[in-house]
């Protein structure tokens, strides 16, 4: 599958890093969600010398992405776990590993919810289709 890397209405590169504001403007997130981003492992910061956090020009991509993978169904420690290694500027190649990812876990999550509205849609007592959607997990 070819991906094309995520298109981001950011600042033009000034070569200095994104502050949480310019993060959260190019993200579309409150700046909360970025500094939680940033505790997670999703983004990761440097400090400046007034300890005020600073972020690469593709934050605000993975943060999008991010968010993508949190609708797919990842949690957040998984989402940090599949940004892990990504380098600053990733590659078409590196989005396309991504993407493959979070297509293969939403296929996942499709054929899951599909098993679960057939035991809904069967004869079971409503209850009954509970403990079969239990023992399924």
């Amino acid at each position: 599958m070819t991906v094309t890397s995520p298109t981001v209405t950011r600042p033009a590169p000034t070569g200095e890093h994104l502050s949480v504001s310019e993060v959260a403007e190019v993200a579309g997130i409150a700046p909360s969600a970025v500094r939680f981003y940033e505790k997670h492992g999703v983004i990761k910061a440097v400090r400046t010398p007034g300890n005020q956090r600073r972020f690469d020009d593709s934050a605000g991509c993975r943060v999008q992405v991010a968010k993508l993978a949190q609708r797919v169904g990842l949690t957040i420690k998984e989402i940090a776990a599949l940004f892990d290694g990504l380098p600053p500027n990733p590659s078409p190649d590196h989005w396309d590993r991504i993407a493959n990812r979070l297509v293969t876990e939403a296929q996942q999550r499709v054929e899951e919810l599909k098993s679960h509205l057939e035991v809904l849609g069967s004869d079971a007592l409503l209850c009954e289709a509970g403990a079969t959607l239990d023992s399924d997990s």
